[in-house]
């Protein structure tokens, strides 16, 4: 799949610092016009995100709409005129602004944003970190956002059009040359 064939959701995984984002911006980049949706808390205190925000601010072209989405990504999305084709960085973010809903709550969450996904006409480009290829968890709330993530993006990938792997500066097209898990 070339940018030029992006369609429906597309998912775009694989570890820290492996070229994710920028394989997100290239999927979008010939699909104008474009919104990008960022998840992350802003952390004004922290000097080494504000330079990361503002890396992946210069690389954006200017004519991209930026939209903060907070922790209601959904509501968010629903904002974005339908014409739009959609990156959102990432969903991390998202899991972490809800580690501390229930698991009723959760579910709702999760439902919703798939549903406000499934509604879009135009591509959307999703940004997914990948969790639990290192050291187990030590605390609760670490396994919690393992385990909600990585249930989450198993709920994606069920409804995706494509799915990318983005490690060490490469992009693998997972539908191409993956199979399927089958459930237990």
């Amino acid at each position: 799949m070339v940018a030029e064939s992006l369609h429906g959701l597309v998912l775009v995984t694989g570890p820290s610092r492996g070229g994710k984002s920028r394989w997100a911006e290239h999927l979008v980049s010939q699909h104008s016009p474009v919104s990008y949706v960022a998840t992350s808390d802003p952390r004004p205190d922290d000097s080494e995100w504000q330079e990361r925000l503002r890396l992946h601010s210069e690389r954006r072209p200017s004519d991209w709409q930026v939209i903060e989405s907070g922790a209601d990504l959904s509501k968010a999305l629903s904002t974005i005129p339908s014409d739009h084709t959609i990156l959102v960085d990432a969903l991390g973010a998202f899991t972490a602004w809800h580690l501390e809903a229930s698991a009723v709550d959760w579910i709702q969450l999760q439902t919703d944003l798939i549903k406000t996904l499934q509604e879009r006409h135009r591509p959307v480009v999703l940004v997914i970190e990948e969790t639990g290829w290192g050291v187990v968890p030590s605390t609760a709330i670490g396994g919690r956002f393992r385990d909600r993530q990585g249930r989450l993006a198993l709920e994606l990938e069920a409804i995706a059009s494509a799915s990318w792997l983005v490690v060490q500066g490469r992009a693998l097209d997972l539908h191409a040359f993956g199979v399927a898990v089958p459930e237990p």
